[in-house]
């Protein structure tokens, strides 16, 4: 049995989560230099050299991104041969937050409840999910998710005779819906079966793989392409301002369904895919 303490846990989440606040991964940073690159519009370009320009400040300077410093989306996978010591998993995640948004002067965006809006202040509680796995590592992955995405996400629950292109449709559909107020280029997470409650996971933990990757089965391999080229084809561009680039990458995780369902969920996230992985 290996221990990992409680203490090391809050350190990590508060690391990842000032770092990254303050710049933009690798892969997704390569991602919007090629496109910035080939656009041919005048207006697209600047905004992605202005969006360049913008990470190049907020990483070397040590400040935010964005103003919306995000939900913090938390991914454990404990292996079973770990223990925690010296307290409650759930409370070092949350202690880890609450540090590094005052150490990091992030924005509080956490109300305590949906309909009253109180500030929670120090914006905890994290969005926590953990998932048991073999081994004696455990892997904290971080998402710090912007409302503005994330209020544009979508879900609906097929019928299981829908054909590709009725979902093809809709998650074109929801990224058009979504506009300006996605801060596109966007990263589009799709999830597709499993149920009601699990397919909107699917689609987020979706948003965690490198925009390089391809789903490891090949009816989904070509359903990413083809879905982003059918998105870039619309024509929104950097900003929905027009050009050539509206998405990054579309990224599909699939799950078994019931004979009955075929759930869809669409988890977009704007070009400002603040995500990192650590395994201790």
């Amino acid at each position: 049995m290996r221990r990992i303490s409680t203490r090391k846990i809050t350190e990590t989440v508060e690391t990842l989560l000032l770092d990254v606040n303050f710049s933009i991964p690798r892969d997704v940073l390569k991602k919007i230099k090629i496109a910035c690159n080939k656009e041919r519009n005048p207006r697209a370009k600047m905004i992605f050299e202005q969006i360049l320009k913008n990470e190049n400040i907020a990483r070397q300077e040590k400040i935010p991104l964005c103003q919306d410093t995000g939900t913090a989306v938390v991914f454990l996978e404990v292996g079973q041969g770990v223990q925690i010591v010296g307290g409650n998993l759930a409370d070092a995640v949350n202690e880890g937050v609450r540090r590094a948004y005052k150490k990091g002067y992030l924005r509080n965006s956490i109300v305590a409840d949906p309909l009253e809006r109180k500030n929670t202040g120090d914006n905890t509680p994290a969005i926590i999910h953990t998932k048991i796995v073999h081994g004696s590592k455990l892997k904290i992955s971080i998402l710090a998710k912007g409302g503005g995405a994330e209020n544009m996400s979508a879900l609906k629950m097929f019928a299981p005779s829908t054909t590709v292109k009725d979902i093809k449709n809709f998650i074109v559909e929801t990224v058009k819906t979504a506009g300006a107020n996605a801060c596109p280029p966007v990263v589009v997470g799709v999830g597709l079966g499993g149920t009601f409650e699990t397919v909107g996971l699917l689609a987020k933990k979706a948003l965690l793989r490198g925009l390089d990757s391809k789903n490891p089965k090949k009816i989904y391999q070509k359903l990413e392409k083809e879905i982003l080229a059918d998105i870039n084809k619309t024509g929104l561009g950097p900003m929905a301002l027009g050009g050539g680039t509206t998405a990054l990458a579309v990224l599909i995780s699939d799950a078994p369904t019931h004979i009955t369902s075929l759930p869809v969920a669409v988890n977009i996230q704007c070009h400002a895919l603040r995500k990192k992985s650590v395994v201790l």
